[in-house]
């Protein structure tokens, strides 16, 4: 369970190092871009990807090229959610994408919907309903970063990543290794992201800096250091993949809500803490099934 903790605390610092990176002068869309050189080389030295698989007629190129395009368009959408909404709604509304790839499961793959699954899939819509919640009466709304994002940014992530999370599932289904595809979606989403960087500076919006690139691998480090533990505990703990998905999970929403609110004070609602905790009870129940 070592690797699951180690896994769950980077994926925290992820969402951390994008609250800190306007304050600290880092532009994100550099550090996201950045972050994606240290993913690309990291898989490359640690997973040492084969290319075989590749090389098949029946590789998921499609899947492949959309996740090179989604991966970083989705990381920014995460870096807009912790800035308007907080850590606390972003990593839960992350780990709650789990439904809808739950639901292509369902509709897509073929897997029978049992009366668990059932009850998981709507505790964690009305999770997510409460989390992102905000009645227009609320003193909060005067506070920075109010209005239409704390909702939009947070509901983007959740369908960014639960498509993320279909596409990964079709690439896994055709057998390609999963050091070769990581090598070709960080090398993709590497490019994409700095095509993005490129057409930002070539409006003169904004100016590669060192600082931005010094953050980007930090954010790589933790980024991937999230991918590699999360891999390693499956590997550790083989006869129980229920366990390590939910105590991931389940670790990134706790943990993402005690850092949010004891560290950064985001404020909640009654109703947003109930959503968390449904969010905690969802991904248990689902895991269980």
């Amino acid at each position: 369970m070592v690797f699951v903790l180690l896994s769950v605390i980077c994926s925290v610092l992820v969402s951390v190092l994008l609250k800190l990176a306007r304050t600290h002068a880092v532009d994100v869309g550099q550090a996201i871009a950045w972050n994606y050189v240290v993913t690309s080389v990291l898989t490359a030295l640690l997973l040492a990807p084969s290319p075989t698989g590749l090389r098949a007629s029946g590789a998921p190129w499609f899947a492949l090229a959309a996740l090179g395009v989604l991966l970083p368009t989705i990381f920014l959408a995460l870096a807009a959610s912790v800035r308007h909404a907080g850590i606390v709604r972003s990593d839960a509304a992350q780990r709650l994408s789990l439904l809808l790839s739950l639901l292509a499961a369902f509709a897509l793959f073929g897997e029978p919907l049992s009366v668990l699954k059932a009850i998981g899939l709507v505790l964690g819509l009305v999770a997510l309903a409460a989390m992102v919640w905000r009645p227009r009466s609320s003193n909060h709304d005067a506070a920075p970063g109010h209005g239409v994002g704390r909702w939009l940014f947070p509901l983007m992530v959740f369908a960014g990543f639960g498509v993320i999370d279909i596409l990964f599932k079709q690439v896994a289904r055709s057998g390609v290794p999963l050091g070769a595809s990581l090598q070709v979606m960080f090398a993709l989403a590497l490019l994409v992201a700095f095509a993005l960087q490129l057409a930002r500076r070539a409006r003169g919006t904004t100016r590669f800096t060192t600082r931005s690139a010094l953050g980007g691998v930090l954010l790589g480090l933790f980024n991937f250091g999230n991918i590699l533990f999360y891999l390693r505990g499956h590997q550790a703990l083989p006869a129980h993949p229920a366990l390590v998905f939910s105590s991931m999970n389940i670790g990134v929403v706790a943990l993402g809500a005690l850092v949010g609110v004891l560290a950064f004070r985001e404020r909640l609602s009654a109703l947003n803490f109930a959503g968390v905790a449904l969010a905690v009870l969802a991904i248990a129940v689902i895991a269980s099934a």
